[in-house]
Formats: C-alpha cells, sequence, structure tokens
C-alpha cells in the first residue's frame, strides 16, 4: 500500500489536523509585496471562531479528505503567495471537500460558502441590499411626519405629538427621515471573506465554470485590490462616515464599514472549484494557483475509506471486492468517492448481505455520473 506522505518543513497545511503551531506561522508570515494589503480590523469584530454548529460541520467534512503530496505542495504554495486556488476535476474526486480540509486543519473557522449558477453576478458574493425594503419603510416614515397621512398606532401617537409642539410653538422639524440603511445592507461570502483580519477566511467558491461568462473576468478586480466599494454607503460618507451591517455568518454580528470601503489586511484563501465545463480567460487563469485532481486509485481509496469510515479495506474481501467493482465501473462513467463509502457504510450495517444481492446492490448505490448509463 502506499505510504503518506512525509511532512515537508516548508509546509503549512498538512490535512491531518492539530494544525494551532502551523496556523501561528501563517499569521506571522511575510506576503508577496504585491500581496500586502492595508486593511484596518474592526476592534468591536470578531469573525466565528473554532466553535459553534457551523464550525462543527466544517470539522466532520474536513477531517475525512485525504490529501497526497502533490495536493499539498499546492495548496501550500498557494497559502504562501496568497493567491486563489482553482480546482479541477471530475464531480465527486473532493474539490468542495478540499476548502473543509484547509479550514479544519489550520482551525481557521467555517468556511464561507457561495454557490454559483448561471445567474450568480459579482455583487451577490460582495454584498446584499434591499433597495425596496428600504424604500417602502422610507414611504412609510413620510407618512408618520406631520402633514402627511397618519399611519396606525404608533404613527398616528408621533403625528398627535408633532401637532401638540406646533399649537405650543415649538419649531417642528417636518424634514422625512430615511430609515437607516445598515438594516438593509449585509456582506456576502466573498465581501465577509474580505474583512480586515490577522488570520485569513476560507471561501469556497463552489462551481465557478456554471457562472455567467463575465463573472471570472469581474472577479480579477477584487482578487488584485484584496478589496471593493459600496457604492450605497460611499455615497452617505459625508454624512455617515462609518456604518454597521451585518456579515455573510451573522447578520446580526455587525462590522463597522468605513467610507463605504471594505479592505482585507489579510487575504481570504479562496479556492475556486470548476467541473471542466468551460474554459477561463488567461488573464484569470494567471491569477490563480491551479490543482487538478484525479480520481483516486486503490491506494488512495483504502486510505479514505480508513480516515472516514475506521475499516482497513485489506483486512477483509468483502472490502476488497467493493473496491475493485468500484474501479472496474469507473470505466465506463464517472462514480464519486462518497458512492464507495455509501457501499461499505451499507455492508457495515448488514444491509444487501445476501450474495444473490451484489449486482442490484452495486447498481443502486454505485450509479453512474456521466456516460450512458448514467
Amino acid at each position: 500500500m502506499e505510504a503518506e506522505a512525509v511532512a515537508k518543513d516548508w509546509w503549512l497545511y498538512h490535512g491531518n489536523g492539530e494544525g494551532a503551531d502551523r496556523r501561528a506561522r501563517l499569521e506571522a508570515g511575510s506576503p508577496p509585496p504585491w500581496r500586502d494589503f492595508g486593511g484596518s480590523p474592526d476592534p468591536h469584530y470578531a469573525s466565528p471562531g473554532c466553535a459553534g454548529e457551523a464550525w462543527r460541520r466544517t470539522v466532520l467534512r474536513g477531517e475525512g479528505y485525504v490529501p497526497d503530496e502533490q495536493e499539498k505542495d499546492v495548496v501550500n504554495t498557494a497559502l504562501y503567495l496568497r493567491r486563489p486556488l482553482l480546482v479541477t476535476g471530475k464531480p465527486g474526486v473532493g474539490k468542495s471537500t478540499l476548502a473543509h480540509s484547509i479550514a479544519s486543519d489550520l482551525n481557521l473557522g467555517p468556511v464561507l460558502h457561495w454557490p454559483i449558477t448561471s445567474r450568480t453576478v459579482l455583487r451577490d458574493g460582495l454584498y446584499l441590499y434591499d433597495a425596496v425594503g428600504r424604500l417602502q419603510e422610507a414611504g412609510m416614515e413620510q407618512l408618520r411626519t406631520p402633514g402627511g397621512l397618519p399611519a396606525a398606532g404608533a404613527g398616528a401617537a408621533a403625528a398627535a405629538e408633532a401637532a401638540a409642539a406646533t399649537a405650543a410653538g415649538a419649531p417642528v422639524d417636518d424634514t422625512p427621515r430615511a430609515p437607516s440603511i445598515s438594516r438593509y445592507l449585509r456582506l456576502g461570502p466573498l465581501g465577509t471573506a474580505l474583512l480586515p483580519q490577522d488570520r485569513p477566511r476560507v471561501l469556497l467558491v463552489d462551481e465557478i465554470d456554471k457562472s455567467d461568462i463575465d463573472l471570472p473576468g469581474d472577479l480579477l478586480t477584487v482578487f488584485e485590490d484584496g478589496g471593493f466599494l459600496i457604492p450605497e454607503l460611499a455615497r452617505l460618507a459625508q454624512e455617515d462616515p462609518t456604518v454597521a451591517i451585518g456579515t455573510d455568518d451573522d447578520p446580526d454580528a455587525v462590522v463597522r464599514i468605513t467610507q463605504g470601503r471594505v479592505q482585507c489586511r489579510y487575504f481570504p484563501i479562496v479556492v475556486l472549484t470548476s467541473n471542466g465545463e468551460r474554459d477561463f480567460p488567461p488573464a484569470f487563469l494567471r491569477r490563480c494557483v491551479r490543482l487538478h485532481l484525479e480520481p483516486p486509485g486503490p491506494d488512495k481509496l483504502a486510505r479514505i475509506v480508513r480516515r472516514r469510515l475506521g475499516v482497513d479495506v485489506a483486512s477483509d474481501e468483502q472490502y476488497q471486492g467493493l473496491v475493485r467493482a468500484f474501479l472496474d465501473r469507473g470505466e465506463d462513467g464517472d462514480l464519486a468517492t462518497d458512492q464507495l463509502l455509501n457501499a461499505i457504510q451499507l455492508r457495515l450495517a448488514g444491509a444487501w448481505s445476501a450474495p444473490a444481492d451484489r449486482e442490484r446492490f452495486l447498481d443502486t448505490v454505485m450509479q453512474h455520473l456521466t456516460g450512458p448509463t448514467a
């Protein structure tokens, strides 16, 4: 069986957990001069740490990933260069799981997830703005002002108070007050990842190859600048230079944005996945470190099964037979590694154990993802 790679001194990511000392090296490391960003952290904001349900899910998924030496080399290259990591490969080889593995291995907190569709645009990842909701509330505020139609309840009471003040000779400011914009703004996953912090967040940009043709190009400026402008806040900067808004992790965990600018301090660990459904422009590829994941062979499959299920494939012929069947079926169409894990889990539970059920069992749990029988 293939031996696991011996850790190299320069590696930060090992893929085996226990990375507190390596995270300290990651935080203390000097970036390339062209990747050194100067954002100032908000002292009142703290990103989610290594606790809670979101972190538990990240660890549960990330601990099962089994990287080989080449994968570790490429991931660590991206960490040192502070560049996005573009991971390509067939469906089911673990591209998305790699992001969780990096986060759990280096104790970087829950993974931020940005799923991409054909309708996704850059602003969806940066921030969300409910302009309609703000407009509706502004209209309600106008109705509550003296001289307008009184609103029911508290609005009517406010109108009555204003009328009494006028009768008493007190000046009344009847200028309509727009509701604070902060309630209608929230950072998206990319925007949250770019918040200035002393350690990077891990952002998974899932299936970027499904995006509109313009999205990879639109990302270039953000990747180069390490930040972005929120125009809705920039326009209000003179009257309200600092506004607190919610994040993708928690809409109530507000962070202060000054002059409408979000500027990272430490560039996030961005993992972009692609199933190879399209090509990317050279300018986009130049800004990424690329990693292609091949379907795992028998030795790596055995290591994955041992890591995820605690089963030594070599100790039992029935598990060896399932691995062989998985590899044989993979020659006729793509299969995902978790389909093998499902098959072994069923056998551990005693399901489908009758010899006469073998072929129906394999047809049920190892259906092709691509090919004529998919």
